[in-house]
């Protein structure tokens, strides 16, 4: 059962990663889905992303849940249904959760890829990190930018609510593990605290809302 990480963020919020290595047939073990996310699975063309799927039952399991607890909302959120908070994420062999007695909370893994470079100019004002001359700092930063504003995405989900124009990422050090940011949209402002952590080439962001 290969659990990768247990974080426990405080006392009231806690997250788990787990990376993918069984098979799916494994996975599916002792495992038992909704009609809804039978369904969903079902659609799912890519074996990886079943077994992702499946990784994130065990790490419900894991907080004391499985998948009757969970349901999601027109957007896409997903609850559970004693009121906790939680957010789901799934990148390439890794998933991760984090559950929450009461604050809003958003995670995401990301991995660390040049590509990032490309599209930076799409989610965050890219001259603000002219100064970092070293490529690997640069898409690491970059990495840890983006994965905040997906972990922000995943706590507002409001249609319409842009990276670019409306979540705005607080400067910081990769050695700090840490930031703040704020989402600005249709005259609210909310104020977030991020943490983050590097491992095997990826990036986990978890965001901390008010309750």
């Amino acid at each position: 059962m290969p659990l990768y990480k247990t974080i426990q963020v405080n006392s009231s919020i806690i997250a788990h990663i787990w990376k993918i290595q069984e098979p799916e047939n494994e996975l599916a073990n002792g495992i038992v889905l909704t009609e809804h996310c039978q369904n969903r699975m079902l659609r799912m063309k890519s074996e990886l992303h079943r077994r992702g799927f499946l990784s994130i039952r065990h790490l419900m399991a894991e907080a004391g849940y499985v998948d009757q607890d969970l349901f999601y909302d027109e957007m896409g959120k997903p609850h559970l249904k004693d009121g906790r908070k939680i957010s789901i994420t799934h990148s390439h062999h890794f998933t991760g959760i984090i559950v929450s007695d009461q604050d809003e909370v958003g995670i995401d893994i990301e991995m660390q890829r040049e590509k990032i470079l490309r599209i930076a100019h799409k989610f965050t004002p890219i001259e603000e990190y002219r100064t970092i001359a070293n490529t690997d700092a640069l898409v690491r930063k970059l990495t840890v930018v983006w994965g905040c504003k997906e972990s922000l995405y995943k706590i507002y989900a409001e249609p319409g609510l842009s990276f670019l124009h409306h979540i705005d990422i607080h400067n910081f050090s990769l050695t700090d593990d840490r930031t703040t940011g704020e989402i600005l949209y249709q005259g609210k402002r909310s104020d977030y605290k991020m943490e983050f952590q590097e491992f095997e080439g990826f990036t986990c962001v978890y965001a901390i809302g008010n309750a």
